[in-house]
């Protein structure tokens, strides 16, 4: 009897120690506000549920996803909004062998959906990929995908992405204003900076993502493996709650009160924010999965062709380094 009630009180203290655990902490990266999720996903009252109880949120900025792998290793981030070409990165240059592909968070050149498109200015001499020998390039960071998407362009077409161009590093909100001040022949545009009239009617697409690798895996979430063991329901508390604030940003009926949403956070006009979450090919948004779910063999397509390019010393098999058990227990909680 007495056994059974030291049972009993031990059973009692340990479920009283958990409860007043403390939350546990998931910092989620992002580069552009709304274009990801983490600096939108909880703006709409009601949508995280389990926030403050089993999980606390931070969203943290970087200029690029190459950035989150240093972050990630110094335990800075629980959860990195990564690109396909620094999780190669982290996988096999950083020897973040432990990493695992969590969720989708959006794709590019999906069908129907929107893709990334390189500019030059509408007057330009630059007609072709060819005409970019000698030209000044941007993209916001080396490595990132943008980055690997423009390099693979240039050697489809013959040109050394080391000895023909310079390619230079910038934000995405002052690719722009570089460009048009002419202090690049070419930028890579990205949501809603490239939505700009100013911008529309002072510049052209030369060529796109799709047209230079083919639909990309473009940005997927990504945690140790060990940090998903230990912090499993809270992870999984966190991802129902990511889920349901996605879907209902998608829902169509949503859409007016998002736009409003979108443009306090990114601090844009209402107008350029207008396309946000909507399928209309080069005026609408990426697409992305409403139950979280990554592409992976565009994944796999998008890392061998690193490869290829000499980028990364080998590709790695992309299953391997997935678990998408979370992302698809928290889906059944929203049925």
């Amino acid at each position: 009897m007495r056994t059974a009630n030291a049972l009993l009180l031990a059973a009692i203290l340990l479920w009283a120690v958990g409860a007043c655990a403390d939350p546990v902490k998931i910092r989620l990266s992002y580069v552009v506000p709304v274009g990801n999720w983490a600096p939108i996903l909880f703006e709409h009252p009601g949508l995280a549920r389990h926030l403050g109880k089993s999980y606390s949120f931070e969203a943290v900025h970087f200029q690029g996803t190459p950035q989150m792998i240093t972050a990630l290793g110094a335990g800075e981030l629980e959860i990195a909004d990564l690109a396909f070409s620094s999780f190669a990165i982290a996988v096999l240059n950083a020897g973040m062998t432990d990493l695992r592909v969590i969720s989708d968070e959006f794709q590019d050149g999906v069908d129907g959906w929107f893709t990334n498109q390189d500019y030059v200015l509408k007057d330009s001499p630059i007609k072709t990929i060819e005409d970019l020998k000698g030209k000044v390039l941007t993209v916001n960071i080396a490595g990132a995908a943008v980055d690997i998407a423009l390099r693979s362009m240039l050697r489809k077409h013959n040109l050394d992405d080391k000895r023909d161009v310079t390619i230079v590093e910038a934000p995405f909100p002052a690719m722009p204003a570089m460009l048009m001040e002419h202090k690049v022949d070419l930028m890579t545009g990205a949501p809603p900076f490239i939505f700009d009239p100013k911008f529309q009617a002072a510049a052209r697409p030369l060529f796109s993502q799709r047209e230079a690798i083919g639909p990309t895996q473009m940005i997927l979430w990504a945690a140790h493996a060990d940090f998903i063991a230990k912090h499993r329901a809270a992870l999984l508390d966190f991802m129902e709650d990511a889920l349901r604030a996605e879907r209902w940003y998608l829902d169509p009926a949503n859409h007016k009160e998002v736009v409003e949403i979108a443009a306090r956070v990114s601090k844009a006009p209402a107008a350029l924010e207008e396309r946000v979450f909507t399928k209309a090919g080069q005026n609408g948004d990426f697409y992305r999965d409403p139950n979280g779910l990554p592409n992976l063999a565009a994944l796999q397509s998008s890392i061998d062709e690193q490869h290829k390019l000499g980028l990364i010393a080998a590709s790695l098999e992309v299953k391997q380094y997935t678990d998408l058990s979370l992302v698809k227990e928290a889906a059944s909680r929203l049925k």
